[in-house]
């Protein structure tokens, strides 16, 4: 035990046993999330108004042979959407739909030009979990439309394997009083040290330990924020940004009252609430199908 950490304020009371205590008191718990985003099958238009629609099926069914080929463990290439007339794509948006997962890469400080638009890349989840629509602008200005299917989009992986590597101006040193936070930094660059692909992640758990906010700002100064963003709404909200530091991200958990629940530190490729699984990829593939039934039976 730290000798340094204050005590919990607990007063002493004297009197014990039936009767000593006031009856008319509560507990006061924070509250806890109260709603929970639930697949919803996407509203689409009547039988007659999808006759026709021959491009938007093709599409759909190159996102479905997609899914089918990421079951397997094989790559799957980006389905370009850029060039889709409007009534076709229309109906592509209306099958995909929001998910819960959406996601942007800010594009580096160094190229932002002033009313620029500073994000790069835009991420949603559709309604089928695992199948993503990316908006990317390249370094040309140029915009990219294209569906990916997956555990997450590479974009954000690799955004944050740049932001890992590029050249930082190391941060100053703590303040003598911080005396729980080196520990915490000594434990996450031993776990990054150690960390390979396909482990499962390393969780510091912020909220459990004696911190107090100033210490997790000089936690999160000293990691450095990097350009990914990720908001997660399966159950309350989930805020995901990566740091500085390889394969290291903070991950914010707020009840629906906006109070944070859960704060911690993840060591890993990308925390698990983001990713899609193999589970999800396997009812994405049979209720797309379904779907696509319903377009070509119009």
């Amino acid at each position: 035990m730290n000798p340094n950490a204050r005590p919990f304020p607990i007063p002493v009371v004297a009197a014990l046993g039936p009767g000593s205590q006031p009856e008319d008191e509560t507990l006061d718990y924070m509250p806890m999330p109260s709603g929970m985003d639930t697949y919803r099958p996407p509203v689409l238009p009547e039988p007659e108004e999808l006759a026709g629609h021959a491009i938007a099926t093709q599409v759909l069914q190159a996102v479905i042979d997609a899914v089918a080929a990421s079951l397997r463990g094989e790559m799957v290439a980006p389905i370009p959407l850029g060039g889709l007339p409007a009534n076709e794509l229309a109906l592509v948006n209306q099958v995909l739909g929001e998910g819960e997962v959406s996601a942007q890469v800010l594009a580096r400080p160094e190229t932002r030009s002033f009313g620029a638009d500073a994000v790069r890349v835009r991420v949603q989840e559709s309604v089928f979990a695992g199948v993503w629509r990316v908006l990317a602008i390249d370094d040309d200005g140029a915009l990219h439309d294209h569906i990916e299917v997956g555990a997450i989009p590479a974009a954000l992986i690799e955004a944050a394997r740049d932001d890992a590597q590029a050249p930082r101006t190391p941060p100053g040193p703590l303040p003598a009083q911080m005396v729980n936070v080196p520990t915490i930094l000594v434990e996450l660059a031993d776990q990054r040290e150690r960390w390979m692909p396909g482990q499962d992640a390393h969780v510091v758990n912020l909220t459990l330990l004696p911190l107090s906010p100033d210490d997790i700002a000089h936690i999160d100064h000293q990691l450095g924020t990097g350009r990914v963003v990720i908001l997660s709404r399966g159950y309350g909200n989930c805020r995901i940004t990566n740091t500085l530091a390889a394969n290291t991200w903070r991950v914010v958990y707020y009840n629906s009252q906006d109070k944070v629940i859960l704060n911690a530190i993840e060591v890993s490729t990308l925390p698990e609430v983001a990713c899609a699984a193999k589970e999800d990829l396997a009812d994405t593939h049979e209720r797309l199908s379904e779907v696509l039934q319903w377009v070509e039976q119009a």
